[in-house]
């Protein structure tokens, strides 16, 4: 994984908050909540202004799958 995140990184945010929440499903989480955990993560490093509706979508996808993964797998 990069050393520093920004919003390009979906799959690799995807997996570490799939670390940091396992019991959460993602598609529960609401977009103003998903800011905020992207943006706490201790390697996200780009401007937290820059985030998009799509942007955070790519990421509760990637999430979305790490989680599928680990539930269903």
């Amino acid at each position: 994984m990069p050393k520093e995140l920004s919003w390009e990184n979906a799959e690799d945010i995807g997996i570490l908050l799939s670390e940091a929440y396992p019991d959460l499903d993602p598609l529960t989480v609401r977009f103003t909540d998903l800011h905020k955990h992207v943006i706490a993560l201790p390697d996200f490093k780009d401007d937290p202004k820059k985030s998009n509706e799509g942007k955070l979508e790519a990421i509760q996808m990637a999430w979305h799958t790490e989680f599928l993964d680990r539930t269903q797998g």
